[in-house]
Order: C-alpha cells, then sequence, then structure tokens
C-alpha cells in the first residue's frame, strides 16, 4: 500500500512543536533528521537531535481523506513557514524501514526502557516496554511523554489503580503496569488509539490487568493515579473531573502543556491538587499533584 510523505525543514528549537502538530493532526509517523551535512554525538537516553535545523518527516495514509489532509497541511505549514513543504508518494517498505533506522531502545528514568520488538535495552535488569511505532501517538521520543515515562519510573506504583486519559498508543499504562501497577484503565476518543492501545498491551502481557474504553463508555471510577497527556485546552476543562477520579492522597500527572501554559493549566486545578513545581523539558511542561 502505498503512503503519501510529507516533509520540511524547521529551527531546532521549533521542531518539537511542529512535531506534537502533526502527531495530533493524524500523521502516521513522525521522524527528525539532520537538513544539512552536521556532525551529531549519539544522544543520551531520552535526549532529541542536536542539530540547528531538522527535516521533520511524516506519514499519511494515501487514501482521498487523507490526501486532503496533506494538502490542508501544506497550506497551513507553507503560510507558517513562508514556504510550501516537499509531498511524495512512497511505498509501506519505505516508511518502515525509516522507523526500524531511527527509533531504538531508549531509557526513561532509571530502569524504564522502551524498545522496538525484538531489540534488547542497553540494560539487561531494565523494565522493557516493547512498543512498534503505528498508527497511534506514542513511542516515548515527544517530550510530552518522555517527562511521563520518566515520573512514572520514579513513583511507587505497587497495587494502585492508574488511569491513562487521552492513551494513544497505551505507552503509559503499560509503562505503568510493567513497573508494578495493579490495574490500568486507557481512554482515548480514537478508535485507532483504542486498537493500538490493545495490541500494544497484549504484546507486553498485561491486557489483562488493563480495561480500555471509549469516553462516552467511561464511567468515572476511583483511581491512585491519574495520568493525562493531551493539550492545555482540554486538561483545563477537565480538571473538575480529572481532580475528582483520584482518591485522597492519589498522585495527578498532566503533560501536553507548553511552558507559557503552565500558568493557566496550574490554576484550575491548585484549588483540587497540592501542585508540585513543574518538571520542564525544551518547551514542555509536566504538571503532578497530589489530592
Amino acid at each position: 500500500m502505498p503512503w503519501l510523505q510529507l516533509a520540511f525543514d524547521v529551527p531546532r528549537d521549533q521542531a518539537d512543536d511542529f512535531e506534537h502538530y502533526l502527531e495530533l493532526a493524524g500523521a502516521l509517523s513522525v521522524t527528525l533528521g539532520d537538513a544539512g551535512d552536521e556532525p551529531q554525538l549519539e544522544p543520551g537516553p531520552g535526549e532529541t537531535p542536536l542539530w540547528s535545523v531538522v527535516t521533520l518527516t511524516a506519514l499519511f495514509e494515501s487514501d482521498p481523506e487523507s490526501a486532503a489532509l496533506v494538502e490542508r497541511l501544506a497550506l497551513d505549514l507553507t503560510a507558517r513557514l513562508g514556504e510550501r513543504p516537499r509531498i511524495h508518494r512512497i511505498e509501506d517498505q519505505v516508511w518502515e524501514r525509516v522507523w526500524l533506522d531511527t527509533f531504538k531502545p531508549t531509557r526513561f528514568g532509571r530502569r524504564l526502557w522502551v524498545c522496538p520488538h525484538g531489540q534488547p535495552p542497553g540494560d539487561p535488569e531494565g523494565v522493557v516496554v516493547a512498543l512498534d511505532p503505528g498508527l497511534a501517538f506514542g513511542t516515548g521520543h515527544h517530550a510530552t511523554t518522555a517527562l511521563c515515562l520518566e515520573w512514572l519510573d520514579g513513583a511507587d506504583l505497587a497495587g494502585k489503580t492508574v488511569l491513562d486519559f487521552g492513551c494513544g498508543s497505551g505507552i503509559l499504562a503499560i509503562a505503568a503496569l510493567k513497573l508494578g501497577a495493579a490495574r490500568a484503565i486507557a481512554v482515548d476518543h480514537d478508535p485507532q488509539a483504542l486498537t493500538a492501545t490493545h495490541d500494544n498491551a497484549q504484546a507486553n502481557g498485561v491486557l489483562d490487568r488493563l480495561e480500555i474504553f471509549a469516553p462516552e463508555s467511561f464511567t468515572d471510577p476511583s483511581v491512585d493515579i491519574v495520568l493525562a497527556n493531551i493539550l492545555a485546552g482540554p486538561l483545563i476543562a477537565l480538571a473538575p473531573r480529572l481532580s475528582a477520579m483520584l482518591v485522597p492522597g492519589g498522585d495527578l500527572v498532566l503533560s501536553g502543556v507548553l511552558t507559557e501554559q503552565v500558568e493557566s493549566v496550574s490554576a484550575a486545578y491548585v484549588e483540587r491538587v497540592r501542585l508540585a513545581a513543574p518538571r520542564i523539558r525544551d518547551d514542555w511542561a509536566l504538571i503532578s499533584g497530589r489530592r
């Protein structure tokens, strides 16, 4: 099956924002590469490339609806960048090769690793989430997901119930279960995300401890930890609901928040949850607190 590839060059300090934009728009995958010939040292665990200019490459299906989406994105990006993105039709094997070349085992925190299937972690004693890039957002390489994974790695999850609200690929729920949580609940409005979460949980041997819901079939439970890696607007709107699901002493973890949005998102929760200082990576923040 052929695919549509959309590619463009941006300054490195803007790459995370554009990457998130493409993922939320429905890209099947987004990769970063050197736009020129700059040398680069091997990045450390959880780090991203440090080229001054990078090429972002996004892949979409080639059906008429996706083609129309790519054209709308191209018009929007042209207005933002002053230059039209490059659009090519490619074969399925090409994008799979790109992912195999760029998606490597990555450590988050002290012991948690996210690895493509068949690739071992750098630490044989590590806790491994086996995950291949697919149709739903979330491999851990975006700063918002990385911040959540690092929080999970440092948390005491034994015996706890975790809600992953806006689960994408299911990576956060699966990581929580691998790290000792007793039970997890995954919620997403995207049917592809629900399918990806089911398949990824099954591949990681944790499906029996995971419940998966669309929002319309989801009845708010009482949980020990709420994870919501979405966007600032929905986080603000959902503040009463997400806070109410926490048991007394439960932990709230919010991501998908730009640094300039920390104040407005925090304001929606400060009377409901005792907030800690935000964790920052690039231009993104993780807000956490305890009820």
